[in-house]
């Protein structure tokens, strides 16, 4: 029974915030002590390590399910769905609605039942819930749609990624820079088609690993503790990444019993472009292959790091034709991966 996605859509905010902006920023260690390099020199660096220009936030009247909801609509109206006939709304986010200004997250009811709620779907069998997976929660989202699907539980679900991080930035962080806010959506069902979902492959690890990403207090000695932010070590992520993203990928495509040479695309989390182009060389590597030109579609660069919602944007706006000289046709092959807090990594091969 093949199981595919037969609509997608996404939300990208209209807000742009170019590295020019975080000229009057003023960046600290983390032991709140003034950082010796100029701002033009913090954001070059930046840029020549992570590739994002710019990234988008979302205006102040607008929360985490808002933009959900929006991309939602987008992928029924794509897939010419009711939605009345959803099964599941699975809403992978890892902060909840916080509105601007707010020092707490809302979380009561739950994002995927808000979504539901302002979706106006009446149908009491649509289960929906919230998924905190961190950066890979969309692509944990569709492997337990599809585990939903296999097993006869459902024919139809919704798949949400969505997240507003410039409300959990802390502003003299210099990785505030990276983080941006985006919502996608996608819908999994069961079709006559071929291809669709053909392997996957996930893992957890938390024994030494757990806190690389966690919630912490501002690089500002001066602010309220009890107030936290986003925070991570950077080195650490990036060193693990390198180590498990490609083994998961390798793992999940030797699932598949396809070759590396059938994968048109990959669709990786949209983290840091230095970082991703080390995990495609690695991931190549074990095959003794070098990667083809364009086999990595990239949008980190004008929309930054918009956790959960990078693969789904990304994937919406490949097969729409929205990235320039990328493209992905029916029968292709291509592979979802991501890797975030938890530390959580992924990936899903899959035929067009």
């Amino acid at each position: 029974m093949p199981i595919k996605i037969t609509g997608s859509g996404c939300y990208i905010p209209t807000e742009v915030v170019s590295n020019y902006d975080f000229a009057e920023h003023t960046f600290l260690n983390d032991d709140g002590t003034p950082f010796p390099l100029p701002n033009k020199v913090i954001t070059e660096k930046f840029y020549d390590i992570t590739g994002i220009q710019e990234r988008r936030y979302v205006s102040d009247d607008l929360l985490t399910s808002d933009i959900a909801t929006i991309a939602a609509k987008n992928a029924i109206e794509d897939a010419n769905l009711d939605p009345e006939t959803l099964d599941y709304i699975i809403f992978a986010h890892n902060f909840g609605n916080v509105k601007k200004g707010a020092i707490q997250t809302d979380l009561l009811p739950s994002l995927a039942t808000r979504v539901k709620h302002n979706l106006r779907i009446k149908n009491p069998k649509c289960v929906a819930y919230d998924m905190l997976f961190g950066c890979p929660g969309w692509v944990e989202g569709m492997i337990q749609a599809q585990a939903y699907i296999k097993a006869g539980m459902a024919k139809k679900c919704l798949i949400i990624g969505a997240e507003t991080l410039s409300r959990v930035v802390d502003l003299h962080d210099r990785d505030s820079m990276i983080y941006s806010d985006g919502a996608g959506a996608t819908i999994l069902e069961a079709t006559d088609e071929e291809g669709g979902f053909l392997a996957h492959e996930t893992a957890t690890f938390a024994y030494d690993e757990a806190h690389y990403l966690f919630f912490g207090n501002s690089f500002n000695t001066s602010h309220d503790p009890n107030v936290r932010y986003i925070k991570m070590h950077g080195r650490k992520i990036y060193e693990f990444a390198l180590n498990q993203v490609p083994k998961a990928m390798a793992e999940c495509l030797d699932k598949s019993g396809l070759k590396i040479q059938d994968v048109k695309k990959i669709l990786i989390h949209q983290a840091n472009e230095k970082m991703d182009e080390a995990i495609i060389q690695r991931f190549y590597k074990i095959y003794n292959e070098t990667p083809p030109a364009g086999i990595m579609p990239m949008s980190i660069h004008k929309l930054g790091n918009s956790s959960v919602a990078t693969v789904p944007t990304l994937y919406d706006s490949l097969v729409k034709g929205e990235i320039e000289n990328q493209s992905i046709k029916k029968g292709d092959v291509i592979m979802f991966a991501s890797v975030g807090a938890g530390m959580n990594v992924n990936a899903i091969v899959y035929k067009m």
